[in-house]
């Protein structure tokens, strides 16, 4: 397959998106039913239903809900679709979705029905998606329920169009069984706690939206490359491949010239994307040979991660009109950068405030100075909680990797706002290159954006208006950390309010108060702060001392969501009941074991059916060589012989390392507890992965290249 896949790729063509020449704001929301849609195929009071219920969270009546899907089916019809589906998002990480037709038999001819009760709710069997233990195998009913503020659209793919409604899943009893249903509550938690600190500064404002950026990683293969290798087919990541003689260390491949093939892909991927509203606004090469990213203009957090996952759908489609695949794995290739997705965060009131861009005014800077101290102290208290958020399988190859942050959870400031709050700390004055500048309670000083250089190693970096957490990785549903996120924000500004008005009930002055508050939560939070290099051992053994908790493995980092602050911040605010989080911690233990297992079993596959047999052919020819140039009575030389030893030593070390790492593999099978199965799989199992690989990359450069099956690094990331 090898030979057959880099004769396939010699001989590809470029494929010409069909929309070249149409304007992107046309296209743009075109499949989507937003607001203008609505407009057209809704009543007055149909749409003035759904406004209010995007606005203000307010229940749409099951009367009002039938115009909506009479007017939704209109549209969904007039664009050409044929079915309906609600599309939702299961602890599978992928999305969901079953589809029904819009038409129906009725007297001999077919009608187009679609209902509110279609609309509103549906009870798809989902028996066999992830519970955590919340519900039997055996009971069926699940339910998915309409989410009204992200806006239905239609998916086109060859076979036809689908009109998609966004929806929650819950079980039959009401538990979250999905990502969306907690994030819309940290949503309503974190814009409530925000909306009353401002009011304390801003008494226009009766709302805060959490605003999310996120750009994506991910690498390109040719189709029939990734189809020769069974890794890439079946765990998204090859499990073995020696390094090619050019990686990334000529730095040329970062923002350099995009391929021809490859910025056909990227263009039609970008049609595809404005048809359905996201608003993809960058491109370029990444690091890695063969690694690219595209990013978003900023949404709202609920729109931007449904956004995100309907994107990472729409790239493997759109690749494969190209003959390509795309690999979303957080480290597809050894040796080069894997792919990560920084979630760029900030809060935006209502009339236009983003409460983390410091102004030149003074009282919106202690306004600044409030969510941003707090926001710190958020992310010192649930530094475990967010690094839970972030674990996976695939992200433990790039964590720390010197290509992504540390599994060390830390926050970057810059040193111009570092001297502020030191000086904040101490009544004095904060140094600027024009002139001092108090920041006692009545003269807090302009904090400019931007005045200082990014930390790429920080997990959790102030970037000038935004906060933005680098360790989430490209394969993550955003809403896990962002559902984290916003909730331990929340938390700490309901704590902090309630301290505040606790002093000023005393008779305290307001702003003498908050400024006393802060100052106790910027004391208790100091010690996240890091200006210097994540990655260097000194950081490592500082944090120790800090008491910075460094969990390298996710079995370990996961214990978070059932611990003691997962409970006071999750359950006391409502997010997740003491079930629910136990349940997310049964789902993801097994994710990470069923990973594990399924690399495993194929990292034998390919052991025994694809590096053993070519290596022992080889070494019979040689070995046949050297025993006919010894009848022939030609001098055997010393680099045969070693040749031969070194062959045969690799041979017999994949094989008994295999077989060893097999046999492991059914004792961690054998445990009955999900905890002890994950550990086991993460010690047991794969840290012999790398021992077994070294071995095979050796024979990979020792066998004769003609008889080698696997396609090699150098063909993967450099034939286009």
């Amino acid at each position: 397959m090898r030979f057959e896949s880099l004769k396939t790729v010699s001989t590809r063509k470029n494929f010409i998106a069909k929309d070249k020449s149409v304007s992107f704001t046309e296209l743009f929301n075109s499949n989507v039913f937003d607001d203008s849609a609505m407009r057209d195929f809704l009543s007055r009071e149909a749409y003035e239903s759904v406004s209010n219920s995007i606005k203000n969270g307010k229940t749409i009546n099951r009367k009002m809900a039938e115009h909506v899907a009479s007017g939704m089916k209109r549209w969904a019809l007039s664009k050409g679709a044929t079915h309906y589906t609600h599309w939702f998002q299961p602890l599978t990480g992928s999305t969901a979705e079953k589809h029904d037709s819009f038409f129906e038999p009725e007297n001999g001819k077919a009608v187009e029905k679609f209902t509110a009760g279609a609309l509103v709710q549906q009870e798809p069997d989902a028996s066999s998606l992830p519970s955590g233990g919340l519900r039997n195998t055996f009971e069926a009913r699940g339910y998915t329920a309409w989410d009204p503020s992200s806006p239905a659209f239609i998916y086109e793919n060859t076979a036809g169009k689908t009109l998609c409604i966004p929806t929650v899943f819950v079980s039959y009893n009401g538990e979250a069984l999905d990502y969306k249903a907690p994030l819309l509550k940290s949503l309503n938690l974190v814009d409530k706690a925000a909306t009353d600190i401002c009011k304390y500064f801003l008494k226009k404002v009766s709302s805060c939206t959490a605003s999310l950026g996120i750009e994506q990683e991910y690498f390109l293969v040719d189709e029939a490359m990734y189809q020769a290798r069974p890794d890439l087919v079946m765990c998204g990541r090859t499990l073995v491949g020696h390094a090619p003689a050019k990686g990334q260390q000529m730095d040329d491949h970062y923002f350099g010239s995009i391929p021809d093939r490859v910025f056909n892909y990227m263009y039609d991927l970008e049609v595809e994307a404005a048809k359905i509203g996201i608003p993809l606004k960058t491109r370029h090469n990444e690091v890695a040979p063969g690694q690219y990213e595209c990013a978003p203009m900023f949404e709202d957090v609920n729109l931007a991660v449904d956004h995100n996952q309907l994107l990472m759908d729409l790239m493997d489609e759109v690749a494969k009109r190209h003959h390509f695949r795309v690999l979303l794995h957080e480290k597809p290739f050894a040796g080069i950068n894997g792919s990560g997705k920084h979630n760029n965060w900030s809060l935006i009131t209502n009339t236009g405030v983003n409460l983390l861009s410091p102004g030149s005014d003074p009282n919106s800077n202690l306004l600044f100075l409030t969510i941003f101290i707090n926001t710190i102290k958020a992310l010192h208290d649930n530094s475990d909680i967010i690094r839970a958020s972030i674990a996976s399988a695939s992200n433990d190859h790039r964590l720390g990797a010197n290509e992504a942050p540390p599994a060390i959870i830390s926050a970057f400031i810059g040193s111009k706002l570092t001297q502020v709050l030191n000086a904040f700390l101490k009544d004095s004055t904060a140094e600027d290159t024009d002139e001092k500048k108090s920041i006692n309670i009545d003269k807090i000083p302009e904090i400019l954006r931007d005045n200082t250089d990014r930390n790429r190693t920080s997990p959790f970096a102030f970037t000038g208006n935004k906060f933005e957490l680098r360790a989430v990785g490209s394969s993550t549903n955003s809403a896990q950390p962002m559902t984290a996120l916003n909730t331990a924000v929340a938390n700490q500004l309901i704590q902090f309010k309630a301290n505040v008005d606790a002093g000023v009930t005393k008779g305290k002055d307001l702003k003498k108060t908050i400024v006393l508050e802060l100052k106790k939560v910027l004391k208790d939070a100091q010690n996240i702060l890091f200006e210097g290099n994540n990655y260097s051992e000194e950081w490592a053994k500082e944090a120790k001392k800090r008491g910075l908790s460094n969990i390298k493995n996710t079995p370990e980092s996961l214990k978070a969501y059932i611990s003691k602050q997962a409970i006071d911040t999750f359950v006391k605010n409502g997010i997740f009941t003491k079930e629910e989080l136990h349940a997310r911690y049964e789902i993801m233990l097994e994710d990470y074991m069923k990973k594990i297992q399924i690399e495993g079993r194929v990292l034998g596959e390919i052991a025994y059916s694809y590096v053993l047999p070519p290596a022992i052919e080889y070494l019979t020819v040689v070995a046949t060589n050297i025993r006919t140039l010894k009848e022939a009575g030609i001098k055997v030389g010393k680099a045969q012989k070693e040749l031969v030893q070194a062959i045969a030593e690799h041979i017999d070390m994949v094989k008994t390392k295999t077989d060893k790492m097999v046999e492991s593999r059914k004792k961690a099978n054998n445990l009955q507890d999900t905890e002890k199965q994950a550990i086991s799989y993460h010690f047991d199992v794969k840290e012999s992965f790398d021992d077994i690989r070294y071995h095979m990359d050796k024979l990979e450069q020792l066998v004769d290249d003609k008889i080698w099956q696997l396609p090699k690094y150098r063909e993967l990331l450099f034939l286009r």
